[in-house]
């Protein structure tokens, strides 16, 4: 169910709602717009008498909600939610453009990598520094160290650093070097997870998994929603399907999808959705134009040499074709893409 508050409601007025949802054995959650407030309420296992909330100070409306997505929905908040990361946004008027390696293989390597697309123009660094992967074999991360490298790198460049949390047991160390936490398509599904990421108050991107609906995706926010996070960027990087030329199969019907049933900022990771380097910058230009608020892009100053996805990173020479072709067409879907600047960043080295 959801209590919609008159606009200039009484902050005592709100109080006084939330304290009857808890007396009622249920959990508040306090939705803001620049209008209006929202309280959205959980933990109800049945329909909930509207009437108990009509006669009180402040209350405009009370809506039942029948999506098993409460918070994460439109129902709840018409506006966009747009997710505030230091003095940088996801999901405002900028394209949020995230890029760097797969994996962070080096000191110099995550540096060079860093100081090239802050000059570039580009705000967010990515970087695996735990990698789960499908083979024990493969390149598993630098961990911890991977970690400190992605952070020196960043503040070197001035960038905000988002980078995959694998478990519960590592989250804490994650939350200490990054600025936004990664869920990846493989926990999508790993519940405990996503709760204790809940229980944060940083920024999550969770990615679909491989064979997940859309609805699935939805409900993973809400994993982290009901625990009083609400600042959830949804991610989409393609689906399995029976086409092998591809690495997956990038569904960009999930953009206009989740912009229609959330208020949540999506982005698109269009490397891991094709596999292949060549069809990014396609891929990339489609996204934008189907509304995506951003992009997860990986690249590489070697991608023939990288210890992990090399074949589907560009190079920096593509990365900056994509960024001037992406600065040509998201105006016309309302969004501006940073303009290259001339670093005066000084490195570590």
């Amino acid at each position: 169910m959801i209590v919609l508050m008159k606009h200039d409601t009484a902050p005592g007025d709100i109080e006084k709602v939330m304290e009857k949802v808890r007396s009622l054995g249920f959990l508040p959650h306090a939705i803001s717009g620049s209008q209006s407030m929202t309280i959205g309420i959980t933990g109800n296992k049945s329909r909930i008498d509207t009437d108990l909330f009509m006669s009180m100070s402040g209350v405009e409306d009370v809506i039942q909600v029948s999506k098993p997505y409460k918070l994460v929905s439109r129902d709840i908040k018409r506006e966009d939610t747009v997710i505030q990361v230091g003095e940088d946004e996801v999901g405002g008027k900028d394209l949020t453009v995230i890029a760097g390696p797969c994996s962070v293989e080096s000191r110099s390597q995550i540096l060079e990598i860093a100081l090239m697309l802050s000059e570039m123009g580009v705000k967010f660094l990515r970087g695996g520094a735990y990698k789960p992967r499908t083979s024990p074999y493969s390149f598993q991360g630098l961990k911890e160290e991977g970690l400190e490298f992605l952070k020196e790198a960043a503040v070197a460049a001035g960038m905000h650093v988002i980078t995959e949390v694998k478990d519960t047991e590592t989250l804490p160390l994650v939350m200490r070097y990054a600025d936004i936490l990664q869920v990846g398509s493989r926990n999508m599904y790993n519940f405990s997870l996503l709760e204790r990421i809940g229980e944060q108050r940083k920024p999550v991107l969770i990615k679909r998994a491989f064979s997940a609906t859309i609805e699935e995706l939805l409900m993973a926010g809400e994993y982290v929603a009901a625990k009083g996070n609400y600042q959830i960027i949804f991610c989409e990087r393609g689906i399995r399907s029976f086409d092998p030329l591809t690495r997956n199969s990038l569904d960009l019907t999930a953009v206009p999808l989740v912009k229609k049933l959330s208020h949540f900022p999506i982005i698109v990771d269009p490397s891991h959705g094709t596999g292949a380097w060549d069809l990014v910058i396609p891929m990339s230009q489609a996204a934008v134009v189907a509304g995506a608020d951003g992009l997860m892009i990986e690249v590489h100053p070697d991608p023939s040499v990288a210890l992990s996805d090399g074949f589907q990173s560009l190079r920096p020479d593509k990365f900056k074709e994509l960024l001037e072709r992406l600065r040509v067409i998201s105006p016309i879907v309302g969004k501006t893409v940073r303009a290259p600047q001339s670093s005066t960043l000084v490195s570590n080295n």
